[in-house]
């Protein structure tokens, strides 16, 4: 039921959810840490929001290991395909300038939700 609330849909099969879930099993890991309020194979329909929680609340040891397991090019994906909410300012802002997508002083703004 948690599911049908927080998630509506599994996302379509872009490149980047197939990239991610080529790293089925890391991924997994991550999920049972970062996702803790579903199963991590409930969590693994939606592998980007694993990678979002993990560069949001992730210990340094989990970022490292994520960055060099999926690289800079996925990161920099997920990063930019980021929702409302996923961030808190200091994580937005962490890893945008550790891709090189922004210079000093030119973070882009947090995502924000439209209500229509």
């Amino acid at each position: 039921m948690l599911k049908a609330t927080y998630m509506a849909a599994q996302p379509p099969a872009t490149p980047l959810v197939e990239e991610l879930r080529r790293h089925h099993a890391l991924l997994s890991r991550f999920a049972r840490r970062y996702i803790w309020w579903l199963s991590p194979s409930e969590a693994m329909d939606y592998p980007a929001r694993v990678v979002t929680q993990v560069m949001n609340i992730g210990v340094f040891e989990d970022a490292r290991r994520l960055a060099e397991t999926l690289g800079d090019d996925c990161l920099r994906a997920v990063l930019r395909q980021a929702e409302a909410g996923q961030f808190n300012a200091r994580s937005w802002h962490y890893w945008h300038y550790r891709l090189g997508l922004a210079e000093l002083g030119q973070v882009p703004p947090l995502p924000v939700r439209l209500i229509p």
